[in-house]
């Protein structure tokens, strides 16, 4: 079996300028992160898929991406694999004192009990927020958002700084309250796109295209409203990602079994008519049901 000091070898001589693949000797830091980001959603998609024949695969895929990172750090002089693995091991015994009691990976706690109570529960993850925020601090970020990256997917960021708000008690009442605002929310959409239809039916006769004060003022509603919902996510600890990931997969195969249905009866789906669709999208749905 080869090992993390094989992978690392690997990684050294796919870098070497004079007898190593040159797409690799090309790559640098920011080149990489798209395929970063990539691989990462490959391992969320065999976990949701229960693909776990070739979630190996998907997770030394992410591995690699790892190496990669620490063999660009070795050739800059500025950090190594070695640097990454002691720097992870440290803040997490850090921040769990509760395992390691003298902040040591040796240390063991000699009253450990098999399951806590909900007190010490809490005590514990106030005790973890408070660690972060150190070492937050200690990395230079003065105010509570200012470490949240702005390259996180817009519902995955959302979830993140409500998280972070939630940690200085600046939360909602509540799913029910939350869930309220949602549905405020929701009405000031409908506003806004009663307004975009009053503006056409006033000028229904004319070229005047929809005022961009009046699209601005949808694209804000709906900015709130998808914020508001991924707060009744993660008051329900629903993760807002996976939900839609999910809902993205049930469309589709939805739609596969639509073109499937309207293939075995010598059609294609643009030729039918809405109601036509429309009884195909509730035979798809009753197959699942059967399914299940």
């Amino acid at each position: 079996m080869y090992t993390i000091e094989d992978l690392q070898t690997l990684m050294a001589r796919l870098r070497d300028p004079d007898t190593g693949c040159p797409w690799d000797t090309k790559q640098t830091f920011s080149t990489i992160v798209p395929f970063t980001i990539e691989e990462a959603y490959e391992v969320a998609d065999a976990i949701e898929s229960e693909d776990f024949e070739h979630l190996p695969e998907e997770l030394g895929d992410l591995l690699f991406q790892v190496i990669f990172y620490a063999q660009l750090g070795k050739e800059q002089g500025w950090f190594t694999f070695d640097k990454v693995v002691h720097s992870l091991v440290a803040k997490l015994v850090r921040r769990h004192p509760h395992v390691f009691p003298d902040g040591t990976l040796e240390s063991v706690k000699s009253d450990q009990a098999s399951q806590m109570s909900p007190e010490q529960d809490a005590e514990i993850k106030q005790r973890w927020e408070a660690i972060k925020a150190e070492e937050r601090e200690s990395k230079g970020a003065k105010g509570l958002l200012d470490d949240v990256p702005v390259s996180l997917p817009a519902i995955t960021r959302a979830a993140k700084l409500q998280k972070r708000a939630a940690s200085i008690g600046f939360d909602g009442e509540g799913v029910q309250a939350m869930i309220e605002k949602l549905e405020e929310e929701v009405a000031e959409l409908k506003a806004a796109v009663k307004a975009q239809q009053d503006h056409h039916n006033e000028y229904c006769n004319s070229h005047i295209e929809v005022h961009d004060s009046i699209r601005d003022s949808i694209k804000e509603e709906l900015g709130d409203t998808f914020f508001s919902l991924v707060n009744v996510a993660r008051h329900l600890k629903v993760d807002s990602e996976a939900a839609l990931r999910s809902a993205n997969r049930k469309f589709e195969n939805r739609i596969r079994y639509m073109e499937a249905s309207a293939q075995e009866a010598g059609q294609s789906l643009n030729s039918l008519s809405l109601s036509q669709l429309d009884a195909l999208w509730e035979s798809a749905k009753q197959n699942e049901c059967e399914k299940e």
